[in-house]
């Protein structure tokens, strides 16, 4: 039997709605005590005790967002390089796109990446299914083998299915599966352009992406889990009208819940400056009157998660003309970083922004995480909340280094990253 106490340490647990000084005491992987009493309660002779004054003690985030070039591009990203990148960042637990080459739209692509996390992998992988095949939008997959190999959830990865018989006919076996369909709504007609469609791409002289490129599909989608019945999951908003939307689909009772990217918490249109392309991403950034709704909407909680939505890209895809380049950013190692600018900001506590990247995903998809509750397993990241540093792209552990947050300053950092109790990373 092992065991390890972290004393004297902040504990912000969002599932007990816990915000105390105290200790936590890991058995054997799994919390056996959390808390202002915990140290008394539960401590055997021989534990391992390590003092963490002046650190706040979080459940590892759990981001529902990852692309992983593997298999296919791994000269971007493989799971091994992700997950290393992800101890960093205090995430614990990751949920991988099925946008790989081939597309994970098969039993024996999920039982692969399953396979090769099990082998590769610091922290804990969890593919998500196509939701149809090759990710065309014409074609469902085997929803029910698919969730019962490990897939977590269903989703198009970057694409927007157009067709709407199509997904209301995925929504429907969906349902009967109990299965969350998980998709972007960007409708890939409109939203042709390149950035934010408004009056700084007219100085830039780029075409612009409006609005409606993203409220109309998602007001479809909406509407058809309104028909269905179905657990729906708006994958990455970015814009005012559409936490309307959702807030008004919750009112009416449906099942459905929004995430949004750090990257559209913390950053504006305004930040491509010289048209930097590592801030080209989809959906694009927008204004910063849409960046503060957006903000105001998590803390209200009708955006419900933070993703990182990690897209690794290498210079051949990035050092290019801002039209020409991919969308995509890297955010695992700083997703943690950049939402603490909200906490010190004062614009969201910072119970709910654990909740919206650790314990509220978790609850989503499923998951045994985001909890420091006795007998759940002790996924802890350590923070340190005053830690001054300069974001290098030397020292970025993932493999592509198109982070949007390059020479960003930041204040507060992951110290610390445990995996069932055993720590896989330390600053």
């Amino acid at each position: 039997m092992t065991t390890r106490v972290l004393t004297n340490v902040r504990i912000v647990d969002p599932s007990t709605g816990m915000d105390e000084m105290g200790d936590i005491v890991i058995i054997d992987g799994r919390i056996a005590g959390c808390g202002a009493k915990a140290f008394d309660a539960a401590v055997p002779m021989g534990a391992e005790v390590e003092d963490c004054s002046g650190l706040i003690a979080i459940p590892g985030l759990v981001d529902a967002c990852v692309h992983i070039g593997e298999p296919g591009a791994e000269h971007r990203e493989t799971i091994a390089s992700a997950s290393r990148a992800a101890a960093r960042g205090g995430v614990t637990s990751i949920i991988m796109m099925p946008d790989t080459d081939p597309v994970i739209d098969d039993v024996a692509l999920v039982d692969f990446v399953q396979r090769l996390a099990r082998d590769e992998a610091v922290v804990r992988v969890h593919p998500a299914a196509a939701l149809t095949k090759g990710l065309r939008g014409e074609e469902m997959t085997e929803f029910g083998l698919l969730l019962e190999a490990g897939a977590v959830w269903l989703s198009n990865g970057r694409h927007t299915v157009d067709n709407p018989a199509v997904m209301r006919r995925a929504m429907t076996y969906a349902r009967d599966f109990g299965a969350v369909i998980a998709v972007a709504t960007q409708d890939q007609r409109l939203g042709a352009g390149v950035m934010n469609e408004g009056l700084f791409a007219s100085w830039l002289g780029l075409p612009g992406i409006p609005r409606e490129a993203e409220i109309i599909p998602l007001e479809r989608d909406l509407r058809l889990a309104g028909l269905t019945g179905a657990r729906y999951h708006a994958m990455s908003i970015s814009v005012p009208q559409s936490a309307d939307v959702i807030r008004d689909a919750k009112a009416r009772g449906l099942d459905v819940t929004a995430g949004i990217s750090i990257n559209h918490l913390t950053l504006n249109e305004t930040d491509i400056g010289e048209y930097r392309t590592f801030f080209r991403l989809s959906p694009p950034l927008r204004t910063e009157d849409d960046r503060r709704a957006m903000v105001a909407a998590l803390a209200e909680g009708v955006i419900d998660i933070i993703v990182s939505a990690h897209d690794p890209q290498d210079v051949d895809t990035k050092r290019l003309p801002f039209a020409d380049a991919e969308n995509g950013a890297i955010g695992l190692e700083t997703m943690m970083a950049a939402a603490l600018r909200l906490y010190h900001s004062g614009d969201v506590p910072l119970i709910r922004l654990v909740d919206a990247m650790s314990t509220r995903p978790a609850r989503i998809l499923g998951l045994d995480a985001g909890t420091l509750a006795p007998g759940a397993r002790a996924d802890i990241a350590l923070i340190d909340p005053e830690y001054p540093w300069v974001v290098s792209k030397d020292d970025l552990i993932s493999k592509s280094k198109n982070s949007p947050f390059e020479d960003a300053r930041f204040t507060g950092k992951v110290l610390q990253t445990l995996v069932a109790g055993v720590t896989v990373h330390r600053a």
